[in-house]
């Protein structure tokens, strides 16, 4: 079955056409035909960036001013004699949309029907940047292939086995009940597909291991999987909480946020752009968020990149070892993201001085792990460390192939 994923934001939208059944699920002999993405919708100079596979990449500058008419440009080319992969915009047969929030009332992947797309509407308020623009897509999609199953795949479900002690805030438990105010989880796709790829490293299957997952991008999230089961995770009621990310303040004494607006003379509205936006790797630098920049500026010499690195690669450390202690052991770590793929640096730092813990890289591994599989442990390591490059686009559509086959 051929299956387009659909991630789309305010002003974009990122697409993989991927070919997957059943079969090569269990073979994991899945395709990706084309992937590509449409960037600045609603504007005279959208860029469509494009490539199939096998083949070079390809960019368009056009007007494109709103969603639908990006996803009928993405058919075009999808369906283009000379660059398509596809015959016939009838051959897609379903449509896999990331949606970044389902609360509680989602615990795994759904058909879209009126009734999940209100559940979704319902959650917009906890996702008030993401949901609508997720929606919006769905309905772009859904006009220009009304012949398509579609499929929600929601970044929060995989959370939603946290038990009560891990996911709840120690706020009046009467917010809870009346506004969902607990910690939701966020990157559950990737967790989820890295966690799945273990058993081809470790040779184990899930319900045997105890799994810390370090996404670290941009955003950044860890995750424990105990068991196959996610059981804890450092992102909370929003992607703010957790860990120092890009331009993300990650944890914060709430008290901070008040102060500040105090002292600064801040909105509300200004408030939450700076702990958003102006914070993180680039508000402690001062430089950029862009983790190979601050490396590179290290590395000259630059004090305040040196000190962002190392407060990213604490936050992590301590997130690790919490997370060992409570799932009472840990199997293996693994890093996936921009960051955990790529940063050879950030892996051995981040998990410096927990040697006691029987955790240990080697450097040799891991200076030849960048944006590949594989196992980075010392020899004397009682505990993986494993580089997986994370797929969520493959797990959304694996997971819309299931929704409409009834096995979801």
């Amino acid at each position: 079955m051929k299956i387009l994923v659909l991630n789309c934001g305010s002003s974009s939208v990122k697409y993989q056409l991927i070919d997957t059944s059943i079969e090569r699920i269990e073979s994991n002999t899945d395709r990706t035909l084309a992937r590509g993405s449409v960037e600045r919708i609603g504007t005279e100079s959208a860029i469509h960036s494009y490539q199939a596979a096998d083949r070079e990449k390809l960019t368009i500058s056009r007007e494109i001013l709103e969603h639908r008419v990006a996803i009928a440009e993405i058919l075009a080319l999808l369906t283009h004699p000379e660059h398509g992969v596809v015959q016939d915009p009838l051959e897609i047969e379903a449509v896999g949309h990331r949606v970044v929030h389902g609360g509680e009332r989602f615990s795994r992947s759904a058909l879209f029907t009126p009734e999940v797309r209100l559940g979704i509407e319902a959650c917009t308020s906890l996702a008030p940047l993401h949901n609508p623009h997720n929606l919006r897509g769905y309905e772009a999609a859904l006009r220009t292939l009304p012949h398509a199953s579609h499929a929600a795949v929601f970044d929060t479900a995989y959370h939603q086995t946290m038990p009560p002690h891990a996911y709840l805030y120690g706020l009046p438990y009467v917010l809870y009940e009346r506004h969902g105010i607990r910690r939701y989880g966020f990157h559950g796709t990737s967790h989820r597909y890295v966690g799945w790829r273990s058993e081809v490293l470790l040779g184990r299957p899930r319900e045997e291991t105890r799994l810390v997952t370090c996404h670290l991008g941009n955003g950044a999230s860890v995750c424990a999987i105990d068991r196959g089961r996610s059981v804890d995770t450092s992102m909370g009621f929003t992607p703010l909480e957790g860990l120092l990310m890009g331009t993300r303040t990650g944890d914060l004494d709430p008290s901070v946020v008040f102060h500040l607006m105090h002292e600064e003379d801040l909105t509300e509205h200004q408030v939450t752009a700076l702990l958003n936006k102006h914070s993180g790797l680039y508000g402690v630098s001062g430089l950029t968020h862009d983790m190979r920049e601050l490396l590179t500026a290290e590395a000259s010499g630059h004090e305040r990149a040196r000190l962002a690195i190392d407060l990213f690669c604490y936050r992590v450390r301590k997130c690790v070892a919490a997370y060992a202690g409570a799932m009472g052991g840990v199997d293996a770590v693994i890093f996936t993201g921009g960051i955990g793929e790529n940063a050879i640096a950030i892996r051995a730092r981040a998990l410096a001085g927990l040697e006691f813990m029987g955790i240990a890289i080697d450097p040799t591994r891991n200076e030849a792990a960048v944006g590949v599989e594989a196992d980075v442990s010392h020899e004397t390591a009682r505990v993986r460390t494993l580089v997986i490059p994370t797929n969520e686009e493959l797990l959304i559509a694996r997971d819309t192939l299931r929704c409409v086959v009834g096995e979801a």
